[in-house]
């Protein structure tokens, strides 16, 4: 779907700030649509220049309300309308004034109520809004409709005044609050003139007994909420009495509420204000869960490199036992292994998920084996690329993978000539290519990596295959010996 940029490129003057008003008025505008039961239209004139007349206006937004059926069964975005087509929607462009009290007009079979709101930013109208109603519902409409068309009304006439959507409201509608689940209206005072059946039985279960038309929010917050301290008190009836935008939760044994205050304002002043509220329990202890089960799982990695390091020091200690030279190096290279996995598991005991900043693994791993090298000091060590962020399921054997490779490379190929590792990542959108290359002896004649006694290798080749889901290819030439890995991310 196209932006209201493209939209309007070329074809209305619309500058960069007018063009972020609107898209913050969009962003917000679902409140307008339930409160008043219609669909809105939002129309930008087309015209070109700041001084030429409008020759007609393109539609950039429509929203549907969830409190009514639609009376549009297509979408108007895109569609354009001349000058003289609408004439509400031109008496409120020019006038720049809301235009109610129109009458009904039949389309097909349902006769359409319209009415037109200027969207004004400084003293400028740069869009129209379009509100279209089923007049057969607006008959007789029940207190709770008649208390949303009122509170529509006054958002409407600040959206004429340019005072909504509200300035510096930032990430105070994510989630976008839904009128259904629940309003409260309240006076200057903060006290409760209205309140809708899901707003009372929100409170109902956090424990307050009686009505709450007549009572203060801000004191009816404080008297169920959990915990209470003279601090959160002030702040429950501050934050509820409708002074300024908040979004503040309430919460005890019986249940979490989110409420979401909206300051109603005529011009500079404010005559009252709505809030929204949703009952957020179940939400919130499902959220609780997985802070839970993240932090156990932390635990348990943990646990496991904790085990890992006591296998390997058991083992190191008794690699210091044996007299066999091979039996002790055998031991020396399993505790090696064993380092490679609980260096994995610490990295995930630390992360917020199951996922393993590997660079940070790869640098460490590197290290360890630098250090048990006797030339460590004539090596030249060169890494270049990014490995990234992995899943644990790839992290733990590429880890073991890597570490072959590289005291592969050490151990034989640079054993006794040679100065050079070199270490490249390779990373696209599907997969991933490290070829870790030196300039040591090289691979044997005959070398068949499907046929190599070298256990080392055989790790390597079995967890590639198995784990990855990738290839390996040993290449040896004139110039170095290369062993490239390659295998998927997904």
């Amino acid at each position: 779907m196209a932006s209201i940029e493209e939209y309007v490129e070329g074809r209305a003057p619309s500058s960069a700030e007018e063009i972020h008003r609107l898209r913050e008025l969009v962003a917000d505008w679902q409140i307008l649509s339930d409160l008043s039961f219609a669909d809105l239209i939002l129309w930008i004139p087309l015209r070109k220049d700041e001084s030429s007349w409008p020759t007609g206006y393109i539609a950039v937004a429509h929203i549907r309300p969830t409190t009514a059926a639609t009376v549009f069964a297509y979408d108007v975005i895109g569609d354009e309308i001349n000058w003289g087509d609408r004439f509400y929607v031109d008496q409120a462009l020019s006038s720049g004034e809301i235009v109610r009290n129109t009458e009904p007009v039949q389309v097909g079979e349902v006769m359409i109520k319209e009415e037109t709101i200027p969207v004004i930013m400084g003293e400028k109208v740069i869009a129209v809004i379009s509100r279209h109603r089923n007049a057969a519902l607006m008959r007789q409409p029940s207190r709770l409709e008649l208390n949303y068309r009122e509170i529509a009304h006054e958002l409407y006439r600040m959206v004429a005044e340019g005072n909504f959507p509200y300035k510096d409201a930032g990430s105070l509608f994510d989630p976008t609050p839904r009128v259904g689940d629940g309003l409260i209206r309240i006076d200057v005072n903060g006290t409760v003139s209205y309140a809708s059946p899901n707003a009372r039985s929100a409170f109902s279960r956090m424990g307050w007994a009686n009505e709450l038309e007549g009572y203060s929010l801000g004191e009816i917050a404080e008297t169920v909420a959990r915990e209470k301290s003279d601090a959160q008190e002030e702040a429950l009836v501050t934050s509820l009495s409708g002074r300024a935008l908040r979004r503040v939760e309430v919460e005890n044994v019986g249940g979490v509420i989110d409420l979401i205050v909206l300051p109603i304002l005529a011009g500079n002043d404010r005559i009252g204000a709505i809030v929204l509220l949703n009952n957020v329990t179940e939400l919130r202890r499902r959220e609780r869960q997985l802070v839970t089960k993240d932090a156990t799982i932390r635990e348990i990695h943990h646990r496991v490199k904790n085990n890992l390091q006591t296998v390997s020091a058991l083992l190191r200690l008794q690699a210091r036992r044996i007299d066999d030279p091979g039996a002790s190096q055998a031991l020396n290279e399993a505790v090696r292994r064993i380092a490679s996995i609980a260096l994995v598991h610490e990295t995930l005991s630390s992360s917020a998920d199951s996922s393993v900043a590997f660079d940070e693994v790869l640098d460490r791993l590197v290290s360890h084996a630098l250090e048990l090298t006797p030339r460590m000091s004539s090596l030249n060590i060169s890494r270049s690329g990014q490995m990234g962020v992995l899943e644990s399921r790839i992290a733990t054997p590429l880890a073991l993978v890597i570490t072959e490779l590289i005291y592969n490379a050490l151990e034989h190929g640079l054993e006794s000539q040679g100065s050079r590792l070199d270490i490249n990542i390779e990373r696209d959108a599907k997969n991933v290519s490290v070829t870790i290359a030196d300039d040591g002896v090289g691979l044997p004649d005959g070398f068949s990596l499907a046929e190599s006694s070298n256990l080392g290798l055989q790790i390597v080749r079995t967890l590639t295959e198995n784990e990855l889901r990738g290839t390996l290819t040993l290449i040896s030439d004139e110039i170095e010996t290369r062993a490239v890995l390659v295998f998927p991310l997904i």
